[in-house]
């Protein structure tokens, strides 16, 4: 097949050999309605080529109601392994007759559409190469029953598109087998409506592109997994044993993962008896109530949830920091503000959570770029709660936590738990005085007491209005500033506890790039992209806040210094201002980006080279364009 550069248009290359995955850089785009069950049939093809060997990244990108409205696959299979999305198809399916026609600015020039007969023939004069298929009339055929049509039609494109492809049937059927795993007696009619697609296309349409796909060496070592799975799973190796939360997007299938873990991993074998608490609370305020709870009694607990949760988890939060009670929050970001839309991504809660809870706070945030360090981080989190006698904050998205990622599998944990500064009744024994909030060690960090610890000097009132050091009651305008001068040092002294950056690149470049989260796949391929260009780059990838000493050691290498957001206001640029050095943060351009759609390579690349023309002071924030233009 032909190969594609980043901005997705056509180069000069012939075409590549497919056996050794050279120059493969295929993107299809499925433009369909939500609550159709496209999802069934797009996970089909994503585990068959990746079953093939081919390195895939999907993307899901869907509206908030139940049903009717319009939502987009993309699939993105490349030879280098890329995990970012492309803007462009190469081949366009289109079954949602209210955008057809806006879909087709979603096609490469010169791509592949495969469409629905009945919407007419399409208004493009860029040299597509279309396919009309009656998918309506073929589901008849295999679906007697109204109701099962729309499900069948996707199959029927299934089976379309890998014969369009030559996608071998034998990794189809794998596929569908273990999509349809928990519901055996769905297999044949699914595979009688793929089967059905590759006959029609086979025997009633003519091959007329160069798209095709072979079998490449088997991809070893790795996995699809979702970052909510992910999270999920290092909950379970963390040690959590109470989880509290209620539903809401993108952030409950973290509670279905573990639910779903917890009944093959968390139940004793003998007496039946669960090692862990699940419960689903009245809302998101009570949710943060029994986490702060749990963790205050000793148990290790977490809730997930996203930037409207949050907002009411406010005030529990306040209190866990001033009371000192571990406690960790997984916000699985969405766009905001309000509502906002709810099941689109954006890196838009960073400055509101750092400083979550009125009055002085600042807390831990962790910040995932990858499956693997959700599952890492997860562990981390629960340690440094319970370390540092906080709340502490994971900050990923619904594209990293909801669409599945290539990945290596986890590894099974090989460190223990640390509890922190835990007194138990044989250190009590040995002192004459506790005080539940003095710093005895210099650190911030004070000792604590668990509930039912068998010593008179174990108890304690725990206190979130003023206090002393002895947890007894005071509004001193002495004491006050001292406990909060306390709890600064504290945080001060986390951040080396707390996940280093990421350094890659050049160390003597002159432009930088800093990005976080999920940014880091569109990042690492915009980077490449610029390699081939000419262009030399060092990147540093900031996985914690507060700031590590290693981001100011960044700035001053690199005269030029783009900072990736996924947000309108530059959050991550507000936190650094705050922190570091003015002459260093000045440096920095803002490479913002806030549509919703997950973070393409395109949307990097195109604002970086184009601010590459300019020389004066650095414009405050450079914005992705449009979606429909570029690769």
């Amino acid at each position: 097949m032909a190969s594609y550069d980043c901005q997705g248009m056509r180069s000069s290359q012939e075409e590549a050999t497919m056996e050794t995955g050279a120059g493969l850089d295929l993107n299809l785009v499925v433009a369909t309605v939500n609550g159709s069950g496209s999802q069934s049939a797009n996970l089909i093809l994503t585990r068959a080529l990746f079953a093939m060997g081919i390195p895939v990244a999907p993307k899901n990108v869907f509206p908030s109601n139940i049903e009717g409205l319009p939502t987009w696959f993309f699939l993105r299979a490349t030879a280098e392994g890329h995990q970012a999305g492309r803007r462009l198809a190469d081949l366009l399916v289109a079954l949602n007759r209210a955008t057809f026609q806006q879909d087709l600015d979603r096609l490469e020039e010169g791509g592949v559409l495969i469409y629905e007969e009945a919407f007419g023939e399409p208004v493009a004069d860029r040299g597509v190469i279309a396919y009309p298929v009656p998918f309506a009339k073929l589901a008849k055929q295999v679906a007697p029953l109204p109701d099962m049509r729309k499900y069948l039609a996707n199959m029927i494109y299934v089976g379309v598109v890998a014969e369009d492809l030559g996608i071998p049937e034998g990794f189809l059927e794998a596929a569908v087998g273990r999509q349809f795993r928990t519901k055996p007696s769905a297999v044949s009619a699914n595979l009688e409506a793929i089967n059905l697609g590759r006959a029609y296309f086979r025997d009633r349409l003519t091959k007329r592109d160069d798209l095709v796909v072979s079998q490449l060496a088997p991809i070893e070592g790795k996995l699809l997994l979702e970052g909510n799975q992910a999270v999920a799973l290092g909950a379970l190796m963390g040690g959590c044993t109470v989880f509290g939360w209620y539903p809401i997007t993108p952030s409950s299938s973290v509670a279905d993962h573990l639910t779903a873990l917890s009944e093959r991993l968390r139940v004793d074998r003998d007496t039946g008896d669960r090692r862990i608490a699940i419960v689903q609370a009245e809302d998101e305020l009570a949710a943060a109530g029994m986490v702060i709870g749990a963790g205050w009694a000793g148990a290790r607990a977490m809730t997930a949830t996203s930037g409207p949760g949050i907002s009411l988890m406010a005030e529990f939060v306040g209190l866990a920091y001033y009371a000192e009670i571990p406690a960790v929050f997984v916000d699985i970001q969405r766009v905001g503000p309000s509502t906002g839309l709810p099941t689109r991504t954006m890196q838009g809660d960073l400055s509101f959570v750092y400083t979550l809870s009125h009055g002085d706070t600042r807390h831990p945030i962790l910040l995932p770029g990858t499956v693997l360090e959700a599952y890492d981080f997860t562990q981390e989190a629960l340690d440094l709660a319970e370390r540092l006698q906080t709340p502490i904050f994971i900050l990923s998205d619904l594209d990293l936590g909801m669409n599945l990622w290539m990945s290596d599998a986890p590894e099974y944990p090989d460190r223990g738990f640390d509890r922190g500064k835990v007194l138990r009744e044989e250190d009590l024994l040995k002192m004459s005085r506790f005080e539940r909030y003095r710093d005895v060690d210099g650190d911030g960090i004070p000792h604590r007491t668990l509930p039912g610890t068998r010593h008179p000097l174990a108890a304690y009132f725990t206190r979130g209005s003023g206090h002393d050091e002895a947890a007894r009651y005071t509004e001193s305008e002495e004491v006050y500033p001292r406990v909060m001068a306390r709890l600064r040092r504290k945080l001060d002294g986390a951040v080396g506890l707390l996940p280093e950056p990421v350094a890659d690149g050049d160390p003597d470049a002159e432009v930088g790039i800093i990005a976080y989260g999920s940014s880091d796949a569109a990042v690492a391929e915009a980077r490449a992209e610029l390699a081939r260009r000419g262009m030399s780059t060092a990147y540093l990838r900031i996985r914690s806040l507060p700031p590590s000493p290693q981001i100011g050691r960044f700035l001053e290498r690199h005269p030029r210094v783009y900072l990736v957001e996924q947000n309108r206001d530059a959050q991550m640029l507000q936190v650094l201002r705050a922190e570091l050095d003015p002459q260093l943060t000045a440096r920095i351009r803002s490479v913002l980006h806030f549509d919703g759609f997950p973070l393409f390579a395109a949307d990097v690349l195109d604002l970086i080279l184009a601010d590459q023309t300019t020389v004066a002071t650095p414009p405050p924030r450079l914005v992705a364009a449009s979606r429909t233009g570029g690769g």
